[in-house]
Parts: C-alpha cells; structure tokens; sequence
C-alpha cells in the first residue's frame, strides 16, 4: 500500500498537469486529477493560450519560473511532435523612452541568468525581416525564449503523470470540498460523487476564485478578455514553415502599443492589450463542452482596430492582409500582476495555484510540489504568496479596479516607486491630516499612505551645508525622488526628526503557550526580562529568512511582534494552532507609531515625561510603559535610522495628540518630520536589511551578514537542524555592501553586477548615502568579492564602477545609538 498522500488536482490545464507530473516524479503516486471540462482541451485558458514564453522579468522568482517552463517544455514531446519552439524573442522599442528601458530589462536577465542582448535596427530586421526598419530604435534578443504548444505539453505531461500512477478525469465537476476538523477530507463532484484527499490544490485558472469560496477563502483575481487573431496568409511567410514547424521567426513584442506577435505556419497571430478592460463573469459564460470554450469569447472588432493600424504601419506585409479569425480570450489577473499561491487560512490541506500563465506554469508546479512534498520551495515565493495582501486588499471592488488597471499597465514603462494612482487613501495614519498640512508626498506600499518627504521641508534645501549637497540624478533616478530628503537626513543626523512608522505591521501574541510559541519560531532568545526587545529571525525548514522581526516582551504572557507583512500573521496564526493557549492577533489598525531619532531626541522627549528616558534607565533594545504629554505610551528603545531614539506606540485614538505633542516641543529644537527617501538612505548606511529586498527564504543569516542574530546556544527552533553547521565565514556569497565611485550615479535596485568581466550577482537596495555623500549598493555577490574589491554595476546601457566596502558605512562602533 502506498503510503503518500491522496492528492485531488482541480484543473486539467497548462498548471494542473505540470503538478501532476511534479509531483509523482517526487513519488507521489495517488494523485487524481479531475477537470470540469472534456480532456484533453478543457475549454480553460491553456486551450487558447498563445504559448509565448519570455523569461525576462524584473521579479527573481518570475523569470525563474519561466526558465524552468523553457527546459521543462523543451524536454517534451508528443510523438515526436514539440511542445517547445526555442525561435526567441524580441521586444522592438519605437521610442526613446522604450528603448532606455530594453537596457534595463537586459540587466533584469542578466542579473537573473538569462542571456539577452540590445541590438540596432538593422540586426533587429535580421531577426525579423517583416519590420519596418524606420520605426525600430532598436531591440531585446532573448535567444532562449518561444512558444509553448500548451495543449500538446499537456497530453505529454498527462502521459507522463499516468505512467507514474496518476488518473485524470474529465467532465467532473467539483461542487464541495469536504472536510473535518479543519482540514481536507476530499471533494464531492456535481454527480455526488466523493472523491477522498488529502490534500486538495486548485489549479482551475479564472474559475478559481469560485472554488475559494467552497472553502471560504479568498481568491482575489479577475477573469478579463484579451484579444487575439490570425491574419490572412502572407506571401511573406509562405513556404517558409510547415504545419509541424509552424514559426521560426522570434516570437515579437511591440509594448509601444501594447501588441505581439507570433507566426501560425503563414500567417500571424496577434494578441493585444490595446483595448478597453473586459471582465469576464463566470455566470455569463457558456457551459463546457467539445463545441464550445467557455474561455474563448466572442471577437469585438471595434476594440480591435486601432491595434490592427499600428500592426500595419509596423509590419508592412500586413497592409494587404486581413483579420482571418479572432476572438476574446479570458486570462486571470490580480491586483499586482503576481500569481496566487498558497493555503486556505481555515481548511488545512486546500492549496490554490491560480493566476499562472502558461509562461510560468512548470515552474511554479515545481515550487508548490516542493511546498508540498519538502515543506518548502527552493525559490522565494513572498511576491506570489495569496496572503501578501492586506485585508482590504482582497474586497471585491479593490481586485475589480487594480486588476484592471493592471491589464491596462501591462506593457507599460513603470518605475520600481510608481505608486498606485486608485484606490488611494486607503489606510492612513492618525497622523495623516497634520502630514498633510506639511505638504507631504505620499506614496503607497501595502494600501498605506507613506510620506517619502515632506514639502514643508524645501526651505532648508539652501541652508545644507557643502558635505550634505547631493549631485544631481539623471531622469529615471529622479523621479519619485526629491532632493529634500538630504535635508530630512541632514536633520535626523545632526537635531530630530520625526518619522511615521505606523504602517509596519504589528502582532500580538499572548497567552501561556506565547513564550513557548515564538521560542520554536525564531533564532534568538526570547525567555528574556520583561522590557526586553530582541531583533530575530524566523526560519523556514531549510535554514532560509522567511523574515526578520523583533519581538517585544510588555508582559510574561504577552509580546508585540515587529513584523514585515501580512505573511507573517498567516504564519504565527498557523503555528499557533498547534499551541496551547496561544492568541494571535493583527493590532496594526488599532495602534500607531512614531519614530523620534536624531542626537537631539532626549531633549525632545525627556521634558515631555515624568518617567525616566536616560540612557542608564532605558537602554537600547529595552522598552518601558510611560506618558509623554500625559498620553500613555510603550517606548522601545530602537532604531532603523542609526540614531539615538525610540519608536513610541500609543493607541490610534491617541495619535494625532502625540503627533501635536512631539511637534510642538520639537520646534524649538529644530525637529522636522521626515520620510520614507531619507529613511532608506539612513538605514542603508547603517547596514540594516531590508526583508523582501534583500534577502529572503533563498538565503540564510550568515549569508545575508545576520549571524549575529542567531543565538548560538539555542537548539530546536523551525530551521536550526538546517543551519546548525554553518559559521560566518562559510558562505559561498554574501549579501555585500558596495559604494559607487563617480559619487554621484544611483542606482535603483536588481542591477546586474559584474566581476572581471563576468555577471555574478545583482544588487538588492540602493540609496544616495547623504552622510557619507555617495552612493550606496547593496548586492548578492560572490564571497571572494572582500573589502577593496572593484566591480561594476550595470545602469541602463552603462557600467557603472563600484567598491566592495566594510559595513556599517556610518557609526560603525554604535555610539551614537546607545548615547
């Protein structure tokens, strides 16, 4: 008897097989796969995907989705029949604007390992000879990009999977997902069928979030159209394939105006974003059957035509041809373009994988059949996780309108600050009034309003002094940028500013087992004193950062958790059901904070206080109960920027009175509010991570120069088998401070940087160091990359030269912090 789990896949698609395939190559052999739709087409989006796979994207984890798709799919047949088209890819620029940005998508692939090279005009109509040369600036050559023939790679997969054990069965409906005690007992089919499991995953494309609600989870993705027709045949293409090549020209992106192309033996196929959002409802659609695809909706020609125009003027060979065929293909897409995987929070045991394009569909199978089979994933998954979104995040009119919005931006030149332009003002501070009255310019993160710098502050741009005057930026790095946060970093350095820390998300966590609880969970010691503040980190099995976190003890049964985001509430919710007397819970909303930091801080808020702030009565990394103007406050002494400080938390209701408070004795001393662009600069200097950003599950704490924050002799935390061996000076890479030499170039994250010549690593965070007046780098490289070594960082289409340089770059000995 074999003794894996029983494993029910809904879904027969591109995702559906490859997890199947995945998982009984692991040795998973009682899988059953079942689909409401016939098989092997079963009227979903792989049954009219396109199949273009490109590889270049600026998340990690994306383009190694895709890359494991290419080798996947091109290690499969179907009777000696591909499922792969290695023909290429070339994304053509016909502005300047595009063109900067192909050299930025180039150092995306190059830092992610993919090959690509920006190429002139004239190699741009060798690689595609049906391009009007005069509107091509130029191109991106990914040689190792192409088309997918979905519906074979899933008969071949289906094969491959059956071989090994696993049943697929088609026309079954799932109506229920059973269940006891909290977790998966099996489904039950539209014939009333139950079908036993273990583990249930849906991997039902847009249907998906029909099956979220069987189990009363959240699924926040939209079903849109998407246009795509063939043409006529063109003489230009005719006789240049055959119906088993079908294309040999590079499959072409034209993101100018949102457009791509690929061949179809001698005609073209062309898919378009170019339109108006087209949500699809699943009611609306008609019933599966071999007729008909309820994914493949009607063609509106009117939404087409201006995409038709520009195609023309582009490839001339079309002015004679004519739209053959088209229709209205509905895909899933989600609030920030990611895909959805993840645990339903209440069912243990129900997985989705939704919101996965053809493009990454092997890969990221391989990363839940890790997941599942292994406990975790080689790859990060905290861009695709479900539970990265708030809350409100996931309401239905917030799903509706980003999602949209995020069709329509698809191809769009967007920078790495640009914010949201709707929904704002979603989450706010109670301080957000009096931020705005400093004329503060808010970006967003999370929902949350976050002030980058304040208006209020421009003024003191003339009076800082010559060591404190950044150089100019070049465009891209200027925007969302001002060169007021030099003066907020000026101020923080040498009086106080005040910074709002509110949206950082903050959890309690109570009860008897709560000691017992984050004591598994995380690196450090957290049987310490009452008033004891500790930074840690929680591990995955395999030694990674799932995140940083610190952790404040205000009482022997009761701690507040510093935390990155909503994954780590889904974490200590999870873990702490298999504790006793344990209670978690998100107290972000209900309770607001800020940070006041500068070398001028206890002269701000000692005044303020009966109790006492000095050094010997509240030292750093301890916390005290207190009043400041008579409000009652939790003071931790912390701090991100490197300063003497604390972060103060009172409730919300009493925030905008602390704001007042803090603001008014402040003025005499020069106090300023502050933003989240010196923040960053302040604490790159410092040398403090940033989870997410630079380092990850990927990496673990002596790698990522986070030794220090495992406590050697504890034993038995999620993680510590993994790591047990390891020592600070065993890494094979490092996670590397480095300065950039001219001075004056910022660059902005994901860079690829280069070692004698060669790409070996990327950077992570990137700010202008205004105490120090030059640029800072933060990047993954090798660890024979020591202190002296000379790199360079590639920016856009030039090498930028850089220096690997001893950490913390300000205030290395930590005086000023602990004054």
């Amino acid at each position: 008897m074999s003794t894996t789990p029983r494993v029910v896949i809904i879904g027969a698609g591109i995702v559906g097989t490859n997890l199947a395939d995945e998982l009984t190559e692991r040795g998973w052999d009682r899988v059953t796969v079942v689909d409401q739709g016939p098989l092997p087409l079963t009227g979903g989006s792989t049954s009219h995907a396109p199949g273009l796979v490109f590889q270049t994207n600026a998340s990690k984890a994306m383009t190694e989705f895709a890359s494991y798709t290419v080798d996947k799919l091109l290690s499969l047949d179907v009777d000696g029949a591909w499922c792969f088209n290695q023909v290429g890819g070339l994304e053509i620029a016909t502005t300047p604007e595009r063109l900067a940005d192909l050299y930025r998508k180039q150092g995306w692939a190059l830092s992610w390992g993919v090959p690509a090279e920006v190429v002139d005009p004239d190699r741009c109509v060798e690689l595609y000879p049906l391009l009007d040369k005069e509107r091509v600036l130029g191109g991106l050559h990914t040689p190792t990009d192409g088309l997918a023939k979905a519906a074979r790679a899933v008969v071949a997969l289906t094969r491959r999977a059956e071989s090994r054990g696993a049943v697929f069965r088609g026309r079954t409906r799932v109506t229920e997902v059973l269940q006891h005690g909290g977790r998966v007992t099996g489904v039950r089919t539209a014939d009333g069928e139950d079908i036993p499991a273990d583990i249930v995953v849906s991997c039902a494309g847009f249907w998906g979030r029909e099956l979220g609600e069987l189990v009363g989870m959240s699924v926040p993705l939209l079903p849109l159209a998407h246009q795509y027709v063939r043409t006529t045949p063109l003489t230009e293409l005719t006789g240049r394939n055959d119906e088993f090549i079908e294309a040999r020209l590079p499959i072409l992106r034209h993101q100018d105006h949102d457009l791509y192309y690929r061949e179809h033996n001698d005609r073209l196929g062309i898919g378009t974003y170019a339109h108006r959002p087209m949500p699809a409802r699943l009611a609306d659609l008609p019933e599966v059957d071999e007729r008909t695809m309820p994914s493949m909706l009607p063609f509106t020609e009117e939404d087409f035509a201006p995409s038709w125009e520009h195609s023309k003027r582009l490839l001339p060979a079309l002015r004679d041809a004519k739209v053959d065929t088209g229709f209205n293909g509905v895909f899933s897409f989600t609030p920030d373009g990611g895909p959805l995987i993840g645990e339903s929070p209440d069912v243990a045991g129900f997985w989705i994988a939704e919101a996965v394009w053809v493009t990454h569909s092997a890969g990221v199978a391989k990363s839940v059949a890790q997941l599942l089979v292994d406990g975790h994933s080689e790859i990060s998954l905290h861009g695709c996780d479900v539970h990265r979104f708030e809350e409100v995040q996931t309401s239905d009119a917030y799903v509706e309108e980003t999602a949209q919005r995020n069709f329509v931006e698809i191809y769009d030149v967007l920078h790495p600050l640009q914010p949201k332009l709707s929904p704002r003002q979603l989450r706010v501070s109670p301080f957000y009034a009096r931020q705005r009255e400093l004329g503060a310019y808010f970006l967003e993160a999370q929902a949350w309003e976050r002030p980058h710098w304040y208006e209020v502050n421009a003024h003191l741009v003339k009076d800082l002094p010559l060591e404190w005057q950044p150089p100019s930026r070049d465009a891209w790095s200027a925007m969302f940028h001002s060169p007021i946060a030099a003066v907020e970093a000026w101020k923080t350095r040498t009086a106080v500013a005040l910074y709002d820390m509110t949206p950082l998300k903050r959890i309690e966590v109570s009860g008897p087992g709560a000691l017992g609880l984050l004591q598994r969970l995380t690196t450090g010691r957290m049987d310490r004193s009452v008033g004891s503040v500790t930074y840690t980190l929680m591990l995955d099995e395999a030694g990674g950062i799932r995140s940083d976190v610190t952790v404040a003890r205000l009482g022997e049964e009761l701690f507040q958790v510093g935390a990155n985001g909503n994954l780590d509430l889904d974490y200590l919710l999870r873990q702490a059901r298999d504790e006793p007397g344990v209670q978690v819970r998100d107290i972000t909303g209900g309770t607001c904070c800020i940070g006041v930091w500068g070398p001028l801080a206890r002269d701000l808020v000692q005044p303020l206080s009966g109790d006492d702030f000095s050094n010997e009565a509240l030292k750093y990394f301890r916390l005290r109960r207190a009043h400041i103007g008579g409000i009652p406050v939790i003071a931790m002494r912390l701090s991100y920027v490197g300063e003497l400080g604390w972060e103060i938390y009172t409730s919300a209701e009493y925030g905008m009175r602390l704001w007042d408070v803090l603001w008014e004795a402040g003025r005499p001393l020069g106090a300023i509010a502050a933003g989240r662009a010196a923040f960053n600069s302040l604490r790159l200097e410092k040398g403090y991570r940033s989870w997410g950003n630079d380092m990850t599950t990927e990496h673990n704490p002596y790698e990522a120069g986070l030794g220090f924050a495992v406590n050697k002799k504890k034993t038995g935390y999620v993680g510590y088998e993994a790591i047990a061996g390891l020592e600070n000076e065993t890494p094979a890479r490092r996670l590397t401070c480095l300065t950039v030499d001219d001075g004056r170039s910022v660059v902005m994250g994901s860079e690829p940087v280069f070692l004698d010549g060669d790409a070996v690593g990327y950077v992570t965070s990137a700010a202008f160091g205004y105490t120090i007046g030059k640029p800072i780098a933060y990047a993954w490289l090798p660890s024979s990359a020591v202190e002296g070594t000379s790199v360079e960082i590639q920016y856009f289409e030039r090498r930028v030269r850089a220096t690997v340089t001893a950490e913390p770059l300000v205030d290395p000995d930590m005086t000023r912090i602990r004054r």
